[in-house]
């Protein structure tokens, strides 16, 4: 029997090498004998009891997302927010006026590149920054912190909700994208911590990570179709989208809490936790852990970079048109009084039918993984998803003056929007399942946080783009 066996370095003079695999389990008490995690001590390791771990790392995915989700979803209300005041107006909301293309402010077109720009920039600065303080911030600090101030300044956005602002639309504007800009801050260290996080276990806790975010985005498309079938006016639809997004912030936040007291979320991070390790930066750019263990961030990008490029042009691609360009995507038939076409259309299509493709795809990323070992592969289909690009700009987004219309089948645009989601989910997933696999296990927690800044360049990239795209409409 192979468990009575103490591999642990206890002379001096015994070479790393030949305990290598166990020096990341090394603890402040060198008297302390840490149990073996690897493979043939499997049956050891700590359950998910009652899925635990599984239903937060679920819930987490969701959050990562809340905020862009509610803050992009809550199309009526900033349209009425930013709606062209005359001196004669009331502040009763004309739906139709609204909902007219033609008739929307310079402001109101603008307004979700606006939003995608003031998200992606520190979104991308923060997912990067993460990805070198993972070593130095506390895990607990990143986690807690980032959820509080997230938590923090949605409750000023709900407050915001029920203040007249018709007389400063513009402050209200720079108030609204800085507060986007320091949610996605917090949001991006929360994101790229729990991305490292994930990348300590297995696929199945990485893609419901993962197929939590897609899972925010159809909560929150479904909420908004919700309230424009009981008749919600945009203040009251806003004021449901944002307590709604507090009260999922606040479940997370504690989820997390519970969460780190698990035994089986401890024994997959207890050898990664800052708090039980101590390491030095050199100016190299090197972790040096006290038993000669170095992790060389060079040495993890250039075994991660095709999987960070995939990951940046499945983004880049979908942020460059989704959702600034098919937010104005409207229904062939618009304007003969079906509510379908109307009401239902630009909801449904764009953000629901959207949110289930990418969560749809995501799904099958984690049971296919395929191509697998072969990264040349994916970053291969995530270019080819650029003709996804002028197929949907070629669709009826209205208003344009540039560009003509070749789609004007609803049906059509429909099935553009779900291939477009399900290989944006698809992808997505399958690089955040791979990139892990190809470093050394002390390596996965940086690797996973290095995606997420390819991530974060890929959007703000993306977000630059869409302005482009509006514009030449």
């Amino acid at each position: 029997m192979s468990y009575s066996i103490n591999r642990r370095p206890l002379l001096g003079g015994a070479s790393d090498s030949e305990f290598e695999d166990d020096l990341e389990t090394e603890v402040d008490d060198p008297s302390v004998s840490v149990p073996d995690e690897k493979p043939f001590l499997k049956q050891y390791e700590p359950r998910d009891k009652y899925n635990l771990a599984y239903i937060v790392f679920y819930l987490l995915g969701i959050n990562t997302l809340i905020p862009w989700s509610f803050f992009i979803t809550a199309d009526d209300y900033w349209m009425y927010k930013f709606r062209e005041i005359h001196e004669n107006s009331t502040h009763h909301f004309n739906y139709t006026h609204v909902e007219n293309l033609e008739k929307r402010t310079d402001l109101q077109a603008s307004f979700t590149s606006y939003l995608s720009i003031a998200s992606a920039l520190p979104n991308t600065f923060f997912l990067i920054v993460n990805a070198f303080i993972s070593k130095r911030v506390p895990l607990r600090i990143r986690m807690v912190g980032s959820q509080c101030t997230i938590l923090l300044l949605f409750i000023m956005t709900t407050v915001l909700v029920k203040i007249n602002t018709d007389k400063w639309q513009d402050a209200f504007v720079a108030v609204t994208l800085t507060t986007v800009a320091f949610v996605n801050a917090a949001s991006a260290i929360f994101g790229g911590s729990l991305m490292g996080i994930v990348g300590r276990f297995s696929p199945k806790y990485i893609t419901a990570m993962s197929s939590g975010q897609a899972l925010g985005g159809i909560f929150t498309a479904a909420t908004e179709i919700c309230s424009l079938w009981i008749g919600a006016s945009p203040i009251l639809s806003g004021l449901v989208y944002f307590i709604v997004g507090d009260i999922i912030l606040f479940l997370s936040l504690i989820a997390y809490i519970v969460l780190e007291e698990a035994a089986f979320f401890r024994h997959h991070m207890v050898e990664k936790s800052p708090e039980n390790m101590e390491r030095e930066f050199s100016v190299t750019g090197e972790v040096t852990f006290p038993q000669g263990i170095t992790i060389s961030y060079s040495r993890i990008v250039k075994r991660i970079w095709q999987y960070g490029v995939s990951v940046f042009l499945v983004f880049f691609i979908s942020l460059s048109v989704y959702p600034a360009v098919t937010v104005l995507v409207e229904s062939q038939y618009k304007g003969k009084g079906h509510a379908w076409n109307d009401v239902y259309f630009v909801p449904t299509v764009t953000y629901l039918i959207f949110s289930m493709g990418d969560y749809v795809g995501r799904i099958f990323s984690g049971i296919f993984q395929w191509p697998k070992n072969k990264p040349w592969q994916v970053m291969l289909l995530s270019s080819l998803r650029v003709i996804f690009i002028p197929a949907l700009m070629f669709c009826n987004a209205q208003p344009r003056h540039h560009l003509p219309v070749y789609i004007h089948n609803d049906l059509y645009y429909i099935l553009l929007t779900i291939l477009f989601a399900i290989s944006n989910g698809y992808l997505c997933n399958l690089t955040f399942i791979l990139a892990p696999t190809v470093v050394d296990s002390q390596e996965k927690e940086i690797a996973s946080a290095m995606i997420g800044a390819f991530l974060g360049i890929g959007l703000v990239s993306g977000a630059g783009l869409s302005l482009v795209m509006v514009k030449s409409l």
